[in-house]
């Protein structure tokens, strides 16, 4: 059998399309790398460090005994949630899904980051069995630089 022969129109689609599809592409070279500070004891927050890693984020995590300061640092002092996350300058507080932070990455709007208030059960690390299915109508916000914040992504 014959190997396929690459045409022009073949160079031609791979060369227009390549450079759409690259920020989509995850290695171990190129992954997208986050910081989070949470509790030692805190399953959920594992569950949500799992949810990163299984969509190619490379994830390092700091046990502390108090996210609070780090949260203020952040910008999201009233924002707060289980843990904390920093990636590529922004803070992420919360079970924001991992879609969310990628499109903040993509869009890159001036602000301190993202935040999913509180611990919104069916958001990532907040949906495992224990839970039994149950989800909170809950909103991802963009958080401004003044603490502000408007809706990023609704989840009803």
């Amino acid at each position: 059998m014959n190997a396929p022969r690459l045409t022009r129109r073949m160079i031609l689609v791979t060369a227009l399309f390549a450079p759409l599809l690259a920020p989509f592409a995850v290695t171990a070279q190129n992954a997208v790398k986050v910081e989070v500070w949470k509790t030692p004891t805190c399953g959920c927050c594992e569950d949500w460090v799992k949810h990163l890693r299984d969509n190619g984020f490379a994830v390092t995590t700091h046990d502390v005994d108090d996210t609070g300061p780090i949260r203020r640092n952040a910008g999201m002092a009233n924002h707060g949630s289980c843990h904390t996350a920093v990636v590529d300058g922004y803070a992420v507080e919360g079970h924001v899904p991992a879609r969310d932070i990628r499109r903040l990455l993509l869009e890159k709007p001036d602000a301190a980051g993202l935040a999913a208030p509180g611990m919104p059960l069916g958001s990532p690390g907040m949906d495992g069995p224990e839970y039994g299915g149950r989800k909170t109508p809950h909103d991802v916000l963009l958080v401004d630089k003044r603490g502000g914040a408007t809706v990023f992504q609704a989840y009803r």
